[in-house]
């Protein structure tokens, strides 16, 4: 290689939290270039993108509704990423939870009671942890590589979602779309607007951006995750249960995911339908990394990711953009971080010695 990188020995924190800002701000100099290179203009397609989506009170209601599945997701996987537990399963987490959760709503549709919602919660934040346990068993016990697990329960959810809208749970007088029946008034969240989608998934929101906070930086338990992260053996010599640990950083994260995939189907969508999700789970790991695994960046983090997902539909009908434009911006501002990461934290450096013996070992070269 011609160049090699160096490690700088001291990184910067104040660089640290400028990257996520900086690669942001490449991804919209990259995506000029490319509606450029489309014949389409930049600013206005930027506007489109960006400012049109919440120039409205209506639009910022939907913007918060985009950004909840994706704050609730990314806090969990920040309480894993600490660890360096590696979840890649935040989706499949989420489609369980809205299907368990579904799967109890469809049989109480007729009770009246505010309360059937509580049971309705549980049983989604718990299917998505059951979910997540899923993968720590296999790790604990077969020692495999979680990464790997995690993405293929994701597959193996989207599944078992597609069979049950498809079969047991398919609405009998739904003129044969996969989709269940409307829930119940009971059975929704509360809306918190009455010209908008905005509900009351907004508090578990808020309440486990606090609980997050307050694990990881206020706690004992948080304290041990962070070892875990930083240092297997340490973490082993002062007493702490590794596997305990794994354990519980992935029940979270998946609890979080499941209430994210509960919470969609009992408030904006109110039944079970294939499309529950567009990929919150996957934009969540961008969003953790962008959000430098603390709780207050996620929620900015989510904020930006939930625009970009207001502003590819608003792009996909005005200017006839495909709808991968939107995953186009999150594989560009991921790429863009890691390599201000990788800058960050290393210096390049050029071989000279290396390529002056290259050309010397060539026949007729100076």
């Amino acid at each position: 290689m011609l160049l090699s990188l160096e490690s700088r020995g001291r990184e910067s924190r104040a660089m640290l939290w400028f990257s996520p800002v900086l690669a942001a701000m490449l991804s919209l100099a990259s995506g000029s270039l490319l509606f450029i290179a489309l014949g389409l203009d930049p600013l206005l397609t930027l506007h489109t993108l960006l400012i049109a989506p919440v120039s409205d009170l209506y639009g910022v209601s939907e913007l918060m509704v985009k950004t909840l599945p994706i704050l609730l997701c990314a806090l969990g996987l920040a309480v894993a990423y600490q660890a360096r537990i590696w979840n890649i399963g935040a989706e499949g987490q989420l489609l369980i939870g809205a299907l368990a959760g579904s799967a109890v709503a469809v049989n109480v549709i007729d009770i009246d009671s505010r309360w059937v919602l509580v049971p309705i919660l549980l049983i989604g934040i718990t299917a998505g942890a059951a979910w997540a346990g899923l993968t720590a068993w296999l790790r604990t016990q077969f020692n495999a590589n979680e990464i790997l697990t995690s993405i293929m329960l994701n597959y193996i959810a989207l599944n078992l979602l597609l069979y049950f809208v498809h079969g047991p749970l398919k609405d009998p007088a739904g003129m044969n779309f996969p989709e269940s029946a409307m829930f119940g008034d009971a059975s929704r969240l509360p809306l918190l607007t009455e010209d908008g989608r905005l509900h009351a998934g907004v508090y578990f929101a808020l309440l486990a951006l606090v609980a997050v906070w307050v694990l990881l930086q206020r706690s004992f338990v948080g304290f041990q995750i962070k070892v875990l992260g930083l240092d297997k053996r340490a973490a082993g010599f002062v007493g702490f249960r590794e596997k305990r640990l794994v354990w519980l950083a992935l029940m979270i994260s998946g609890a979080l995911a499941g209430l994210a995939g509960v919470c969609e189907v009992t408030g904006p969508i109110g039944q079970l339908v294939p499309q529950v999700s567009p990929g919150y789970g996957y934009a969540a790991i961008t969003v953790a990394f962008l959000g430098r695994l603390n709780p207050i960046g996620i929620l900015f983090s989510s904020l930006l990711m939930a625009l970009l997902y207001l502003g590819g539909e608003s792009a996909q009908m005005t200017l006839n953009l495909p709808q991968a434009i939107t995953q186009l911006f999150q594989g560009m501002m991921l790429f863009f971080l890691l390599a201000c990461d990788v800058l960050i934290l290393y210096r390049p450096r050029l071989k000279l010695r290396w390529a002056r013996r290259q050309m010397a070992a060539v026949p007729g070269a100076v």
